[in-house]
């Protein structure tokens, strides 16, 4: 049995009561997640960490690092508290580590133990690796290798890994939202940020039909499964709603330059409308601050309007090239994604819309008969675990 420890960082911000319903959370996702992946596993809260026991500390360490909440993971050793037994076992891992020539440096903490100080530990423990592997030396700001001691009253823990993992707050602690998702770069990573705050996650698809590109389908599906992998022993749903009657009418009947912006509002009506029905409290968005005509301060008012419950950005002020780099981490970043095009994009898109100008638009068209049409062509696609499982 190998034993995995857990830090997590902003639940203690919170007050005693909020923390032990979020710890419990934490608990349960972290269980349930372990479960799925068919890990056998002992769950050991603390106030201050959680340790996880299980005969595959490696496959646990890679799960738990996948668990909102969470700040990092490491395989440890687990002893008892004395300086002694601690020191043996901080140098079992580091003779595999470290070589003559090489720098090294203990970071050590104590919390709880009477009896020393962590500078005592510090200074112990790493007398006991300096005397028995020759040839080293100590540096304690840039080391070559680092070894965490921690003295807690439930044991030593000895590790030199910590494996990084997604902070935030557990999945589940906040309501649930309506995702925008698209076959895009931004809004995936949206969804994501959101379900990082905590939020439980619907994803919404507005299927453009012949008006989109030939992989739009495929590259929304992988995205949505892709997203299910964070959120491990919890189904995620992706409901798709048909949009091509929109775009023929739009098309036939709009100023091309308003199109985007029509587009978008139809998305938010039809958003709108689904998340009141999921129960979601709020609508997210891959949104970023300029980076299409649509975006801009002044037609993002005018796009807004047409939702009647809060709209989340989460992507607001992120540069490009800082969204790409969450994608690629969170594997929703396709590197060869195909056709993807809207063949609704006009030329020339109006980059500061007036409200007006773009309702005498709407007139044009039946925007109430195609906002219902959407609604009833409603379906369902269920990810969990990384797998879609389910489409009706």
């Amino acid at each position: 049995m190998g034993t995995v420890l857990v830090r997590f960082g902003e639940l203690f911000l919170k007050s005693e009561g909020v923390k032990r319903i979020f710890m419990e959370t934490l608990r349960r996702n972290l269980e349930k997640a372990l479960t799925a992946s068919g890990l056998v596993h002992e769950v050991e809260m603390h106030r201050d960490r959680i340790l996880i026991h299980g005969p595959d500390p490696d496959g646990i360490a890679r799960v738990a690092a996948l668990t909102f909440g969470v700040v990092d993971v490491a395989v440890c050793t687990r002893t008892g508290t004395g300086i002694a037994e601690m020191g043996e076992a901080a140098l079992e891992r580091a003779r595999s580590r470290l070589r003559a020539g090489m720098t090294f440096a203990v970071r050590a903490r104590r919390e709880g133990v009477e009896g020393y100080t962590s500078q005592q530990i510090g200074a112990e423990v790493g007398s006991t690796i300096y005397e028995a592997i020759p040839g080293l030396s100590v540096d304690l700001t840039h080391p070559d290798y680092e070894i965490f001691v921690e003295a807690r009253p439930y044991g030593g823990l000895i590790y030199d890994e910590r494996i990084p993992a997604p902070r935030g707050l557990p999945f589940g602690t906040q309501e649930r939202v309506l995702s925008l998702l698209s076959a895009g770069i931004d809004s995936p990573v949206a969804g994501w940020l959101t379900m990082r705050r905590g939020c439980t996650l619907t994803n919404l698809s507005l299927d453009g039909g012949r008006w989109q590109g030939e992989q739009v389908r495929d590259a929304v599906l992988r995205h949505h499964a892709a997203l299910s992998t964070w959120c491990m022993g919890h189904p995620l749903d992706l409901i798709v709603a048909d949009m091509e009657p929109f775009f023929d009418a739009m098309t036939a009947a709009a100023e091309p330059r308003y199109r985007c912006l029509l587009c978008k509002r139809f998305m938010f009506r039809t958003a709108d409308a689904v998340a009141r029905r999921k129960g979601a409290f709020a609508i997210v968005t891959g949104d970023n601050l300029g980076q299409v005509a649509s975006q801009t301060l002044v037609n993002m008012g005018v796009i807004e309007a047409a939702a009647t419950m809060p709209v989340l950005r989460p992507l607001i002020t992120y540069e490009k090239t800082e969204v790409i780099e969450i994608a690629r981490r969170i594997g929703t970043f396709d590197e060869d994604a195909g056709d993807l095009a809207c063949l609704a994009v006009p030329k020339r898109p109006a980059t500061r819309a007036g409200l007006a100008a773009i309702k005498k638009n709407e007139e044009k068209i039946d925007l109430d008969g195609l906002v219902a049409g959407a609604l009833a062509s409603l379906r369902s696609v269920r990810a969990i675990n990384g797998r879609i499982v389910r489409e009706k």
